[in-house]
């Protein structure tokens, strides 16, 4: 039964267009990668990760494991990136192969599929020709690439380098290296070679490969770390579980382990597609960095759009799995033992926009590193928080930056837990998984409104404002900034509407409710804008990147077209202000270009794409896409702030559906702000909705055609669609 209404569910999304492009999505170049971040392509399993390079004479493999962190376990310690205190995400080293011969060839490409996660190269030297493949295996925790001659043989070198001083030595057809860090992390990484034909012989410390036809690397990393602060952030040795995976992937074939790969990876890629227009032949045969180049300077290429949104969805998919961290400032791919900003979780904003792609896009999965690390985190943020805040403080609160041993840095982001808590909902809210809701879900909640039923001041007129609140990265410390009222009001509203699921704790829901009530509200202030703090002080030409006092629109639910117009409207002023579009420049169209200096940052565009799109304006919302791609993106797509820094890529995935489907003020709507460029004929398929739904939609001169809206049970939910608003009944998956 269960198969019968998979196949049924599978032809209803076909009826709304096709599940997947007739080509995947694939970023290819026609050249080596000689530059880390902008030309490297990136492959991972969640845990592990590889930057692929693919040199001709040499292949420079440099790979990562998520949890290799310099640091202790000062919880509220200086921001520093040193072997002490704060620490940060590490570099762990690199594969290199090097191959004898003529290093002279033609023909040569370098890409990555988006859909099956596969990484191929080929290219002809005298005739023969090379392939190469490499995956990031998540049921086998292994890395694995091959090389392949045909009519040819592969002659050589491979070395194993550590990036933190560990020397490698060479046995047998295995290099392998392990260490432990300054802070008493323990760290190995191995590698296992098979070929076909040929011989291999060590020499020092590299294997030497003659007269091969094929060779299979396997290649695993790991540490200690374990995320227990009870357990002091360690847990089994590294090279016991190195050993035992290997040995495990080595009883399979190259070929089952790469069809295990692809049926995982293909599982989550293709579960989510948009089609928002097709791209001329000719423009699709350039390879991706041409493509961008043209785009950049104002040509029409949907097709690459699309290509981006799956992209973000990719990297999820590489960097954030169950049982592992969740994706930090770079995802997983890091080649610096001082990376920016530590390579580590920014909480107010940036941790946060890398997950809104999680739940929307059919990636529930994904989130849950995310959940699990607030959750892991908690105590340390507790003992900060009471020391802090006072020893009878309830709850807790963190910092800006965080590590992955309970480590607090920087300013104190008083709101951030609140914004932690809006994601454990939202797994709530997109999935309705009752258990997870109980478990674990509802305690975050409560004990986050209990910080916040402490720290609340009272007004003498009886309302309650968030204490020396600061509009991050904004304005004075002070009182009631709306960046913090809006971020208390969501938690209160998700806490409320959680306990109502589970129908309990009646008396806390009246007096969080009342809490809520009784929350200094949002302002519209003297030029018509939605004010940042209680004073109106804002000024029209104001164009700092971060628009904090918008949390009420998006991300949140506080303010939307629908339910509030007014405040809708200030905001729509607020952000075009923000955008350079106000004071001396309210009469000048606005464009991509007008968005300038400050604003243009990798994250600021998908922020304010989504913005765009909940408050209805698609043709704003489609310039955030142009932007981010002209202004702040790699030749191989990765987001640059700059530098490096993949929320771009992980908030726009999570933007552009907001242009397809919103679901934030109860009601599913079907194409709430498309641009003119999108209208022509388009579809999506696997978008999910609130509530449990999945969607898929078809249009075409920018008017729905076609939709289908199935859930685990036939529920009714109201749908507007071409401006029509009504009650129906979901199809039952």
């Amino acid at each position: 039964m269960r198969l019968k209404k998979m196949i049924a569910f599978i032809g209803l999304l076909w009826s709304c267009g096709p599940v997947l492009s007739q080509e995947h999505p694939s970023i290819w170049f026609a050249k080596p990668g000689l530059k880390w971040d902008a030309e490297g392509l990136p492959i991972g399993n969640g845990r592990l990760g590889a930057m692929m390079m693919g040199g001709v004479a040499n292949d420079t493999i440099q790979f990562n494991e998520q949890s290799l962190w310099s640091g202790d376990n000062n919880w509220d310690g200086a921001y520093e990136t040193g072997d002490h205190g704060f620490g940060s995400y590490r570099n762990f080293g690199a594969l290199v192969v090097n191959f004898d011969g003529d290093k002279s060839s033609s023909g040569y490409r370098r890409g990555l599929n988006l859909t099956d996660g596969i990484y191929t190269a080929s290219l002809t030297i005298n005739k023969t020709q090379y392939k190469r493949e490499a995956f990031a295996s998540h049921p086998d925790q292994v890395m694995v690439f091959r090389y392949t001659a045909q009519n040819g043989r592969l002659s050589g070198r491979i070395s194993l380098h550590s990036a933190q001083g560990a020397s490698a030595r060479a046995t047998g057809n295995s290099l392998q290296f392990a260490g432990t860090m300054p802070n008493q992390l323990q760290y190995a990484a191995k590698m296992l070679l098979q070929q076909e034909g040929g011989t291999v012989t060590t020499l020092d410390s590299q294997l030497v490969f003659t007269g091969c036809k094929t060779l299979t690397l396997y290649l695993d990393a790991r540490t200690n770390y374990k995320p227990d602060y009870t357990a002091d952030w360690r847990g089994a040795a590294p090279r016991p579980v190195i050993e035992k995976e290997l040995a495990a992937a080595l009883r399979k074939t190259y070929e089952q382990l790469r069809a295990a790969h692809i049926k995982d990876f293909t599982a989550l890629a293709a579960a989510a597609h948009i089609d928002v227009g097709t791209t001329p032949v000719a423009l699709r045969a350039l390879p991706t960095d041409l493509r961008l180049q043209k785009y950049a300077a104002g040509g029409a290429d949907p097709d690459l759009e699309e290509t981006v949104f799956q992209f973000g969805r990719y990297l999820l998919i590489s960097s954030s799995r169950p049982g592992g961290l969740p994706a930090n400032l770079q995802g997983l791919w890091n080649n610096s033992n001082t990376p920016p900003w530590a390579s580590d979780y920014h909480n107010n904003i940036n941790i946060q926009m890398n997950y809104w792609a999680a739940e929307n896009t059919n990636l529930s999965a994904c989130h849950i590193p995310l959940i699990d690390y607030i959750v892991a985190q908690a105590e340390p943020c507790r003992i900060a928080t009471r020391k802090a805040f006072g020893a009878a403080t309830r709850g807790w609160t963190a910092r800006t930056s965080q590590s992955i041993f309970g480590g607090n840095g920087w300013e104190w982001n008083i709101p951030a837990s609140a914004w932690y808590a809006h994601h454990v909902f939202e797994h709530w809210a997109f999935t309705k998984d009752r258990d997870y809701l109980k478990k674990t879900a509802y305690p975050v909640l409560k004990e986050i409104c209990n910080f916040w039923e402490d720290r609340l001041k009272q007004l003498p007129d009886g309302s309650l404002v968030v204490p020396n609140g600061w509009s991050p990265e904004h304005g004075p410390r002070e009182d009631g900034v709306m960046h913090d009222q809006q971020l208390v009001w969501d938690l209160f509203q998700n806490y409320l509407d959680a306990a109502k699921a589970l129908n309990t704790d009646p008396a806390y829901q009246l007096k969080v409710a009342d809490m809520q009530r009784r929350l200094a509200p949002n302002k519209i202030g003297k030029w018509g804008q939605l004010q940042e703090w209680q004073e109106d002080r804002d000024d029209p030409n104001d164009q700092h990147r971060h628009t904090s006092h918008l949390f009420a629109v998006y991300p949140g639910r506080q303010i939307s077209l629908t339910q509030t117009p007014e405040l809708a409207k200030a905001a729509i002023i607020s952000l075009r202000s923000r955008s350079g579009n106000y004071g001396k420049n309210i009469d000048k169209p606005f464009t991509v270009a007008s968005t300038i200096g400050d604003s243009r940052r990798s994250w600021t565009w998908p922020w304010r794409c989504a913005l765009w799109a909940r408050l209805g304006e698609g043709e704003k919302a489609g310039m955030m896409v142009r932007g981010l791609l002209t202004y702040n993106m790699l030749p191989n797509l990765l987001a640059t702030h700059p530098p490096l820094q993949l929320d771009g890529n992980f908030g726009i995935s999570g933007a552009i559906p907001e242009m397809l489907l919103q679901s934030h003020a109860g009601e599913i709507s079907l194409l709430p702000a498309i641009p003119e460029s999108w209208k022509q004929a388009g579809s999506f398929n696997g978008l999910r909705a609130r509530g449990g739904f999945t969607v898929s939609c078809s249009w075409k001169a920018g008017r729905v055609t076609g939709y289908h809206i199935v859930s685990k049970t036939r529920q009714k939910v109201w749908v507007r669609v071409n401006g029509e608003r009504k009650e129906i009944v979901s199809e039952q998956l």
